[in-house]
């Protein structure tokens, strides 16, 4: 049987899969912070539920919509949630293909705190800038 958190991460991937921004809010303190490493136009720590949607909003502009987000796997307990995932995208003649590690901090069965982290940083920073 899978840790509740663990269910919640898998319930957060999927709204984002299809796009479904309402159910992610759901799933986000109302004073989350989002850390996304770089040196980038999406780069930076985004603080507030609406800060990290518009962040999500600004990802799939960007990527003209082709953003997608492969979990591999999902780990969890009471506080914490590690993600590995696999992120492709496509973006003016520039392609990614990039493996990550999501770090979440949860409370009261909401994410409070995220930290993001590429496998290749400059490969991100090259194709989001």
């Amino acid at each position: 049987m899978a840790h509740p958190n663990e269910d919640l991460l898998r319930r957060g991937y999927d709204a984002f899969g299809k796009g479904d921004m309402a159910a992610i809010a759901e799933l986000f303190a109302d004073d989350i912070v989002w850390h996304v490493p770089g040196n980038n136009p999406l780069a930076g720590n985004h603080k507030g539920r609406d800060s990290v949607l518009a962040f999500f909003g600004k990802s799939a502009e960007l990527s003209g919509g082709t953003l997608k987000v492969e979990v591999h796997d999902i780990l969890a307990n009471d506080e914490h949630g590690v993600a590995l995932t696999r992120g492709t995208a496509q973006r003016g003649g520039k392609s990614l293909d990039n493996n990550g590690v999501q770090v979440f901090h949860i409370r009261d069965g909401k994410v409070v705190e995220s930290w993001l982290y590429a496998g290749d940083q400059a490969a991100n920073d090259e194709f989001w800038s």
